[in-house]
């Protein structure tokens, strides 16, 4: 097969190979059926995955999920390992919203209980979590000793001011708090972007989602979860918001110029890095993770408020017993042990629009979750269903323990606000029993869910190759977008 320019080998019916060719240190992987790598003909997102390749430090091969599709730098949906001593660290394997991702609440709740109030417990929601772009919130502007604080302990934080429970941070990714965040390494104008932005969800792809669980495929798993048929969740979809763009934003022309300084030759300007261990590097590293820990903090706080909005239309009870099922990042670069080749190796893995997906027993998860794997939370698209997975063995042997993370878009956002122009996007949802709320139109119409792969197929692929395992699947009722 020829991706453009790009060529592809086929190594089973999941699995697709980019030989090491030119300047390429490593293969690329691809992990994809056939229909998804037809969508893909011609797409430069296979280019960037040949790209990543060339990268010094590179360990195994320069991998691609199932919902891969055209990023900055990196493919989103890519996965790279890179040498401690060796390697790189690079925004472009990051991305912009560092650490967007996903949270899932899961409710005391039955879908019966809800649908006839479910229009009043969307428009809560909307009124309680502001949406939207340059989104803020009225009743918490942060000072800046409490921003550091944010920026330093992530999660903790909010938990430590009333909003959640010290409970909720055994069910997040890193309990909430990445270390090695350094506040000084953000820069004054990102601090400033994120004083008033705590606690809103954003704009673009980011949502508030209310579900509930409408097929079970692991009944053991998913009752430790929580997700009892017809359970209603509610799931929280946002990253650092301004903040985060502006700590990528800030790093790039310090990454190229130290690209330049180190004498590492790049195939596309995007993937502008810098030795993991360099003055850059480090300060790179410490403006990510604190990016990070707001993101988390952000989610935290958008949980509250989701409890709230929970409160007034279901009572204490109802809010009182939602709990979290699981938080996990999408975005960010982590240091971790992983073997190779029969060695136990030190690396920094990047993963962008891709979720860890460790497997049980791994020391890194809490106690709660260690005898079933790591959660993986995928979300779909606002008119058909989301999944919940966990983390498996070929996961870890595989991809670093990495699982995709979403659907992945098959149409650009002007390409789908022309398919949506003389359509009423809200209204044929609506029909489907799907209440949404949006501060534009603009915002529902790219969001249609044609802009989307079919998330059923996606997670199919990540199911059958073994890099994860289907527990449940969360149909949506009701949606929030910015």
């Amino acid at each position: 097969m020829n991706g453009g320019k790009v060529r592809i080998e086929r190594i089973d019916a999941y699995r697709w190979r980019v030989p090491r060719h030119g300047g390429m240190r490593t293969d690329g992987l691809i992990f994809a059926d056939a229909a998804l790598m037809r969508d893909l003909e011609g797409d430069q997102a296979l280019q960037q995955v040949a790209n990543v390749a060339h990268l010094p430090g590179i360990v195994g091969p320069a991998i691609a999920m199932p919902d891969i599709h055209w990023g900055y730098g990196f493919p989103i949906g890519g996965v790279a390992a890179f040498d401690e001593d060796e390697g790189v660290v690079s925004p472009g394997g990051v991305g912009y919203d560092i650490n967007c991702g996903v949270r899932l609440l899961a409710t005391p709740l039955a879908i019966g209980d809800v649908r006839p109030r479910l229009r009043e417990l969307v428009d809560g929601l909307y009124r309680t979590i502001p949406s939207g772009v340059g989104a803020s919130r009225s009743d918490l502007r942060l000072e800046r000793r409490d921003l550091e604080r944010v920026l330093r302990d992530g999660a903790r934080w909010v938990v430590a001011r009333g909003y959640g429970s010290e409970s909720d941070l055994d069910a997040i990714e890193a309990n909430g708090t990445l270390p090695g965040a350094d506040p000084d390494c953000v820069s004054d104008r990102a601090k400033s972007r994120g004083r008033d932005q705590l606690g809103t969800v954003g704009s673009g792809n980011h949502f508030i989602e209310v579900g509930y669980v409408a097929e079970r495929y692991d009944t053991t798993v998913a009752d430790r979860l929580g997700l009892e048929p017809g359970t209603v969740t509610v799931s929280i979809h946002s990253g650092s918001r301004g903040l985060g763009y502006q700590v990528c934003d800030d790093y790039l022309d310090t990454m190229l110029a130290a690209a330049d300084k180190y004498g590492i030759a790049l195939p596309d300007k995007q993937l502008c890095c810098a030795p993991i261990g360099s003055p850059e590097g480090a300060r790179y590293w410490g403006a990510m993770n604190a990016a990070a820990n707001y993101a988390f903090a952000n989610r935290q706080l958008m949980a509250h408020y989701a409890r709230q909005a929970l409160r007034r239309v279901f009572g204490d009870d109802a809010a009182d017993r939602t709990r979290l099922v699981y938080d996990v990042c999408h975005n960010i670069a982590k240091h971790e042990t992983h073997e190779v080749a029969g060695r136990r190796r030190r690396l920094c893995v990047h993963r962008k629009g891709a979720t860890r997906a460790f497997p049980p027993g791994h020391a890194e998860l809490s106690p709660t979750f260690r005898d079933l794997g790591q959660p993986v939370l995928i979300p779909g698209d606002m008119g058909r269903y989301s999944y919940v997975l966990v983390g498996t063995e070929g996961a870890y042997r595989e991809t670093f323990g990495s699982s995709c993370h979403g659907a992945g878009r098959r149409l650009s956002r002007h390409k789908a606000k022309q398919l949506a122009r003389s359509r009423n996007i809200p209204k044929e949802l609506e029909d489907q029993g799907i209440v949404v709320r949006a501060a534009t139109r603009a915002t529902v119409d790219e969001e249609l869910p044609e802009a989307y792969k079919d998330v059923a197929r996606v997670v199919e692929v990540v199911h059958a190759a073994g890099i994860g395992r289907k527990v449940a699947q969360l149909k949506p009722v009701g949606v929030v977008k910015g």
